[in-house]
């Protein structure tokens, strides 16, 4: 069992890296540092780091160790929450004696001495609690810190339980998480509040969005727009649920334009969207994806795939 196998490597080793993928999101942080404390508290003795490039927007769950590339000698590194290595935030992941990939993303790049990959969780922080149930009878702890970030995680990538990757198991492993002690009011806040200028931002989107016969909704942000209201391309991430309840929409894609591409975002309610984001050097989830284009004729080019698919689901 991949459990097993990954219990035994952390105790094999004195020293422990975990890492990330970039342009972090609640999941990314409550599992690579919910992952992270457990072992803390778990061994003592051993040397546990969590390292990344840092998001301030989440540094109220977390902050990153900055290590130097000699830490890595000798050490088991495990990277949470990645589909694939361009994406791990710190690319010296390599640089440990052994590696190990925990995720719940589609496994198109099973990289790592041991991968473990469950795409029914509905995250990775769901995973990371499953890897403590079992742990905890080879003696592994938990406590009210590693709970919270794990929480966190959860509904961060369930959208507060709302997203149809919720299942039975996931309000079991919450239901258990929040016996724990810590403020959910406080982690809420902290995981929802935004800036008046992303705000204002969502304003715009929410007054220029385009919405086709298909179902399928699209918006494009210019850097002139992001300049404007003064909003960085990592910030745009907090848009992205802004357009989920517009009546008659089936898709929607957010363009975001960067210095040296357009980042793009893709969220479902029903249609296949993966594959489109495979097609535009991206992937992800069915209903939740990510890619990058170039130019604005291939952000075109995908809009119309999207409208295609739009249009031939049923319902």
């Amino acid at each position: 069992m991949k459990i097993k196998q990954i219990i035994e490597s952390i105790q094999a080793h004195d020293k422990i890296i975990i890492h990330r993928h970039v342009r972090p999101d609640p999941d990314a942080y409550g599992s690579q540092a919910g992952l992270g404390e457990i072992l803390r508290i778990s061994f003592p003795e051993k040397s546990i780091y969590v390292v990344g490039e840092e998001d301030p927007s989440l540094d109220f769950l977390v902050t990153m160790d900055h290590i130097s590339d000699k830490v890595y000698e000798g050490a088991l590194v495990i990277v949470c929450d990645t589909a694939n290595t361009p994406r791990i935030s710190d690319q010296r992941y390599n640089k440990g004696a052994a590696l190990i990939k925990i995720d719940h993303h589609p496994n198109h790049d099973p990289y790592g001495d041991i991968v473990w990959v469950d795409t029914e969780a509905s995250s990775t922080s769901e995973m990371i609690y499953e890897f403590y149930q079992t742990a905890k009878e080879y003696g592994f702890n938990m406590n009210d810190q590693a709970a919270k970030l794990i929480y966190a995680g959860i509904v961060g990538d369930t959208g507060r339980f709302l997203f149809p990757n919720t299942t039975a198991k996931t309000f079991s492993y919450a239901e258990e998480l929040i016996q724990y002690d810590f403020n959910r009011t406080a982690l809420y806040n902290g995981l929802y509040k935004i800036k008046d200028n992303i705000a204002r931002l969502r304003g715009y989107v929410l007054s220029h969005f385009k919405l086709e016969e298909s179902g399928m909704c699209s918006i494009k942000l210019q850097q002139d727009i992001l300049e404007k209201y003064d909003v960085t391309t990592q910030e745009t991430g907090q848009l992205v649920q802004t357009l989920s309840d517009i009546e008659g929409m089936k898709a929607w894609v957010f363009f975001i334009e960067e210095s040296d591409c357009i980042r793009v975002r893709l969220r479902s309610k029903g249609p296949i969207i993966n594959t489109i984001a495979q097609q535009f050097n991206g992937g992800g989830h069915p209903l939740a994806s990510g890619a990058t284009v170039d130019s604005w004729e291939e952000a075109d080019r995908l809009i119309q795939e999207l409208d295609r698919v739009c249009a031939a689901y049923g319902h």
